[in-house]
């Protein structure tokens, strides 16, 4: 039986140790291994922190795409959320983790 499947070139994205405020986009690339057009229905995370954009159409066999999640970095401390993603891919639900921490801003001794 002819069908998607979704293959992420990694399933967890660490941010390391990053500055309050910095940039808080990162990409989860992922690969169309099946032989069906690849359609993400919907990408949802775990908190209103971490925005997460799907692509708009579907991913043809063997053609990559991407997944990218915006994490509010005004927020300090660890990062540890889960990205779910619901396809019409052979693991139709898949969770992808993001991992770091947001460092407070820097104290300068006047």
């Amino acid at each position: 039986m002819a069908q998607a499947k979704i293959v992420f070139q990694s399933e967890t994205i660490d941010y390391g140790e990053i500055k309050k405020g910095s940039d808080g986009v990162r990409v989860f690339e992922f690969t169309n291994t099946g032989d069906e057009p690849l359609v993400i229905k919907e990408v949802s995370s775990s908190c209103g922190c971490t925005i997460p954009k799907k692509p708009e159409g579907p991913i043809a066999p063997g053609e990559t795409g991407t997944i990218e999640v915006k994490y509010d970095t005004k927020r300090v401390g660890p990062i540890r959320k889960t990205v779910t993603v619901y396809s019409n891919a052979e693991e139709t639900i898949k969770a992808l983790k993001i991992k770091g921490k947001v460092l407070p801003e820097e104290v300068t001794e006047i």
